[in-house]
């Protein structure tokens, strides 16, 4: 096995067998944002007519619905209702008219809200690095590392939502994602997690732990909260790692 390699020798693991997705994801080019980059950045007030909040604005969720708008509409809607500017500033700024920016904008809304998963049932997210915030992630990080499938699940709302990208693949669903981490935890998989923050969210490169005692990073988990549940855990590749300033791998402890 080559340095970084994330695949275990044959025999060292049982064979991982993931159920059935649920859906297949067309965007599957999103990538995470690491929040050291945002410092300053989301303390800077935005214009009065803003519609969602900053940490609402680089959500994974949001920049993933954000990618289905058309280039005028997405561009109308991240000036009015992100950035806050007014309908006649845009106009300026696009070369066309009030009339023409108030109906991309609302053409731009619907079909954002056809994308975003509802919300209206869900408990917020508590502010980040509060101690609601740490005390879920915190459980989270105990039962990935131990495999423990029963705290684990317990930690998800019964809508959450798994997916890959850059691979399609989707699990939606208390049912169907129970079966995929019972999956990986009776093949014998068995990870370190090392913490991060990308898009405003707790976030961990995830290290698979090889029988040579050396750990590679498998790829980078982002999670979304609902309260003190986990909405949906998105996971990343290997290769975003050293975005976050993550090795490819860990030494042996």
């Amino acid at each position: 096995m080559q340095p970084g390699d994330a695949r275990p020798r044959s025999g060292d693991i049982a064979e991982y067998q993931p159920p059935e997705p649920t859906g297949s994801n067309e965007i599957v080019w999103l990538e995470p944002f690491p929040d050291a980059l945002l410092e300053g950045v989301m303390d800077a007030p935005l214009g009065p007519e803003a519609r969602y909040e900053q940490a609402e604005s680089i959500s994974l969720a949001f920049v993933t619905a954000l990618q289905i708008l058309p280039p005028r509409q997405l561009a109308v809607l991240v000036l009015r209702d992100v950035l806050g500017f007014h309908a006649n500033e845009v106009a300026d700024v696009l070369d066309s008219t009030v009339d023409s920016v108030n109906s991309l904008l609302k053409r731009a809304r619907t079909g954002l809200q056809r994308r975003l998963r509802p919300t209206a049932d869900r408990e917020p997210a508590p502010a980040p690095d509060s101690p609601s915030e740490e005390a879920t992630v915190a459980e989270f990080v105990r039962a990935y590392e131990s495999g423990d499938l029963d705290a684990l699940v317990g930690l998800l709302t019964d809508d959450v939502f798994l997916s890959m990208p850059p691979l399609p693949l989707e699990y939606e669903g208390i049912d169907v994602v129970t079966r995929f981490y019972a999956s990986m935890i009776g093949s014998g998989r068995r990870f370190d997690l090392v913490p991060t923050r990308a898009n405003g969210q707790p976030a961990f490169g995830a290290y698979l732990r090889a029988p040579s005692g050396v750990r590679h990073g498998t790829g980078l988990l982002v999670l979304t909260l609902a309260g003190d549940r986990i909405s949906s855990v998105t996971r990343f590749d290997n290769s975003v790692l050293p975005w976050f300033g993550l090795p490819r791998s860990l030494p042996s402890r």
